[in-house]
């Protein structure tokens, strides 16, 4: 047996009613909500200055992925909104009046043409996505043979690249250049990455320039970066890989062809000897004598120990450190996470960046090329601050060895109980190394 509003208690008949308006008012604020979301505008506030935002593309990579979820949002917001809508207003159409006496409205069932309708349409538009989807998936993975050829490699928790600059094949060839922390590109150039991994599964991203992909142990999956204008560009490795997963991020500097080509000149150089007497021949013997020695290669310094039989893939899971030949033409370290240059605070010019803020990424200016870094200087509180008590400064399983086949392991740095003195002669050693 039914009832008609007029038979409710009030309270229930009031209720109904207030309920009915805020469902109407949900569907108008939710549509109104997904409309402003879909301005970059009201995202960002107007700013550009977000480093991992997917909605501000620097290269054709980049650009194509943004072409592609562009059309695909605007055809789920008028799916949305039409489905919100609708249901916004057959709640308001057919509401519960107090005046209407019927105990029911008319009762309908089925409409062939409409169910056919609401079937072909959802299909057709699901086959057109799909197929745009397709065809931008092989534009990013078709092969690059004039491409400049790197491999990308991550371990915990930092990544390291190997340029085949001879374009044999191998990246491990005289004349190939291994740096770490940095990716340096030229703008206008496409660049094929060949991504793996030396212990557990990371993710390589950098947003402003291309989608992510998987960095997986034994395996090489091809990706493809190319930046459309000179700058810097971050990134974040996106697959959980361990205690300091979120201080492993990534670095793209792009610039011009002929500062590449001259950055590359440099990283084929043996590393620079330091004056007799100085400091930082001082830090350049801490350093031979120290552990650190048998991980950090220094090209020319401690090839033999470092590939020894205690050398680092007797010391660390991923079997490899950051190749320390040329840190000083880097601006980040530590997986870019912290600035090893920031603006020289004695000159009244303002050149842009903070040291200390790790946002804004150290710029190495023309030490990048093994030059002169001015009008910024060396940060050497950022270094020291590392070389005192790395765990401290990035957790990491660095106390506690990992036993691995037998063999305990390291990940990470661990404290060396280095003495001040020893820690100034090394960030002296270091500044030489551009």
């Amino acid at each position: 047996m039914s009832s008609s509003p007029q038979d409710l208690p009030p309270r229930i008949s009031a209720f109904r009613k207030w309920l009915q308006r805020v469902l109407v008012a949900l569907v108008i604020f939710t549509i109104t909500l997904v409309f402003l979301l879909m301005t970059k505008e009201f995202i960002w506030g107007g700013r550009t200055s977000h480093q991992l935002t997917t909605l501000d593309p620097k290269g054709s990579f980049a650009q194509s992925i943004q072409d592609l979820v562009n059309p695909v949002f605007a055809v789920a917001a008028v799916v949305f909104v039409g489905v919100i809508g609708g249901i916004g207003f057959i709640a308001w159409k057919f509401r519960d009046k107090d005046e209407d006496d019927d105990h029911f409205p008319v009762q309908l069932h089925g409409k062939t043409s409409f169910e056919i309708g609401w079937t072909l349409l959802p299909a057709v538009v699901l086959a057109a996505v799909g197929v745009f989807t397709v065809l931008t998936l092989i534009d990013l993975n078709k092969p690059a043979p004039e491409a400049i050829q790197v491999e990308v490699y991550g371990q915990q928790w930092w990544w390291g690249f190997h340029y085949d600059v001879d374009h044999d094949g191998s990246f491990t060839s005289p004349g190939d250049v291994t740096t770490a922390t940095e990716l340096i590109i030229p703008v206008g150039r496409e660049v094929e990455l060949h991504v793996t991994s030396n212990d557990v599964i990371h993710s390589f991203w950098i947003p402003a320039l291309n989608g992510k992909r998987d960095a997986v142990p034994g395996q090489n999956h091809p990706w493809k970066l190319e930046a459309s204008e000179p700058g810097v560009y971050r990134g974040q490795c996106t697959e959980f890989c361990g205690l300091s997963h979120a201080n492993m991020r990534m670095l793209v500097r792009a610039v011009p062809q002929d500062e590449y080509d001259a950055w590359v000149a440099n990283q084929q150089k043996t590393a620079v000897e330091p004056a007799k007497g100085s400091e930082a021949e001082l830090g350049k013997n801490v350093f031979l004598g120290q552990l650190c020695s048998s991980c950090h290669l220094i090209n020319g310094v401690n090839n033999e120990k470092v590939e020894g039989e205690k050398g680092v893939k007797a010391q660390l899971v991923s079997g490899i450190a950051p190749d320390l030949t040329h840190f000083a033409t880097r601006g980040t370290f530590a997986g870019s996470i912290f600035n090893i240059y920031g603006p020289d605070p004695s000159t009244e010019a303002d050149p842009g960046g903070d040291a200390a803020d790790v946002s804004l990424p150290g710029n190495p200016g023309g030490a990048l090329v093994g030059g002169d870094s001015a009008p910024y200087v060396f940060n050497d509180p950022a270094v020291e601050a590392w070389l005192r008590n790395p765990p401290k400064m990035k957790p990491a399983y660095a106390i506690t060895p990992t036993v691995v086949a037998g063999v305990p392991l390291l990940r990470g740095m661990p404290n060396l109980n280095l003495s001040e003195t020893q820690i100034d002669q090394l960030v002296a050693y270091l500044k030489t190394l551009k």
